[in-house]
């Protein structure tokens, strides 16, 4: 029988993708393994493997469609012996088990969303207002959390997506719009009395209030693309569900950047160029993954069951592209010497700039660091990104004026600021991680041993 091609879920965390291309037409044969479409997520564009073996016998998403669900049907392949021209598209989404939503009965209130409903009728209200499972509104999950959260009634939003699916914008369309609000569950017996609506939570200016406070024509719009959405959301939530604690202190260069200028003078050559260039920040990376390995208590994630003790130090470096940032990641750093770390580095940072990065090489980790010194940046405080419980922001090295034996002295000093969730890294630990970080940044030899 046919076998359905499905979005792939390609990160725990991802809802939907973006088709960019098929790399296999309507007729072409296909083996297990076989490159068969490039997804396009937030992050990175990956390839998907075929897992069935037949011939590509319907492509029901065409290549270039945005905001595809996660499991939603994009082709079908026929199997041995099939007639691939008799293979027909499915006409709903078959990768869940709910099934896809009947016609909407009008409401009498639809037209006038805040006039209550009759009372001689409320029984068909109530269904509007929370429909029967084997009714239920065809939605992606965020789309139903975004509804929930805004208090939106699915069953009156039209869905944009395929095969009628409701997707985001449309909730965000529905809240621009005053669609109407989903009812709150009523205890069973006689209707109670209207109450008068309450006011709203403060979310800040809408769009339409927002673009009043300019002149028209003295701005230009530009759409929020995947990666940016999902930038904010974290970011939000980060800062909502995280408790920050910064903790900032100077570390001396000096020593850090002769030994660094020593190290790269003796690189040996490779295809008639050094096999490795350090950077400062190759170093920074390697004394936290050390400083993490001196202060294990600090290598920690927090989850509400348990804390998570991390038995290696895998550091993310935020990485600037268009659009937004990445964080790669240097899996098991403490263990990992300056030249692999850097060659490491450089290679991530191409390809994540190309956004040819794998889940598994921007995912995870246990802390990270964010460094803004080559801008001339001097200090900064950065937000955690969960799972961490800690991110250190780096600024530039500067000459400054230092008292050293009593006596006025300069140095090449560079500001650094651990931010840290305050749930599992109090001040005492991060103050403690630091001074371990600026042990090995102020002596470091010791990151070569």
């Amino acid at each position: 029988m046919p076998v359905n091609i499905l979005m792939p879920a390609l990160s725990p965390t991802m809802e939907k993708g973006n088709l960019a291309k098929w790399l296999k037409k309507e007729g072409d044969k296909i083996k297990s393994g076989d490159i068969i479409a490039e997804i396009e997520t937030d992050k990175a564009t990956m390839e998907v493997e075929a897992v069935d073996e037949g011939i590509l016998a319907k492509i029901v998403v065409p290549e270039g469609t945005a905001d595809v669900a996660v499991n939603e049907v994009i082709g079908v392949i026929a199997g041995e012996g099939e007639d691939a021209k008799s293979v027909s598209a499915p006409s709903a989404a078959p990768a869940k088990s709910e099934p896809a939503p009947k016609a909407a009965e009008p409401a009498p209130a639809a037209a006038a969303p805040a006039a209550p409903a009759p009372a001689a009728a409320p029984a068909p209200a109530a269904k509007a207002a929370a429909p029967a499972s084997g009714n239920r509104p065809f939605a992606s999950p965020l789309a139903r959390r975004l509804a929930k959260d805004a208090g939106i009634d699915l069953g009156k939003v039209q869905g944009s997506g395929p095969h009628g699916r409701i997707v985001e914008k449309d909730i965000e369309a529905a809240r621009q719009g005053g669609a109407a609000k989903a009812a709150p569950a009523a205890a069973a017996g006689a209707p109670a009395a209207p109450k008068p609506a309450a006011a709203p939570l403060a979310t800040g200016p809408t769009d339409e209030q927002t673009k009043k406070l300019f002149a028209p024509g003295s701005y230009e719009e530009i759409p929020h693309d995947g990666m940016r959405k999902t930038i904010a959301r974290r970011l939000t939530e980060a800062k909502q569900t995280i408790p920050h604690f910064y903790v900032t202190l100077d570390c001396e260069l000096d020593a850090l950047l002769k030994l660094r200028a020593e190290l790269n003078a003796a690189a040996p050559e490779k295809d008639g160029k050094p096999a490795y260039k350090l950077s400062v920040n190759d170093m920074v990376i390697k004394a936290l993954a050390l400083a993490l390995k001196a202060v294990p208590d600090a290598n920690v994630s927090w989850t509400d069951a348990a804390m998570l003790k991390h038995k290696h130090a895998d550091v993310g470096v935020a990485v600037s592209i268009p659009g937004g940032l990445i964080t790669p990641i240097i899996r098991d750093a403490c263990h990992k010497t300056l030249s692999q770390i850097s060659n490491e580095m450089k290679d991530m940072a191409a390809r994540a700039k190309a956004r040819k990065l794998k889940p598994e090489e921007y995912q995870g980790g246990t802390t990270a660091v964010s460094n803004l010194g080559m801008f001339g940046v001097k200090d900064f405080a950065a937000v955690v990104n969960p799972p961490h419980a800690t991110i250190l922001a780096v600024g530039a090295g500067e000459q400054r004026v230092i008292v050293k034996g009593g006596q006025p002295a300069v140095a090449t000093v560079m500001s650094v600021t651990l931010s840290t969730d305050h749930r599992a890294v109090d001040g005492a630990l991060g103050a403690e991680l630091l001074q371990a970080f600026k042990g090995y940044i102020e002596k470091p030899m010791a990151m070569l041993v």
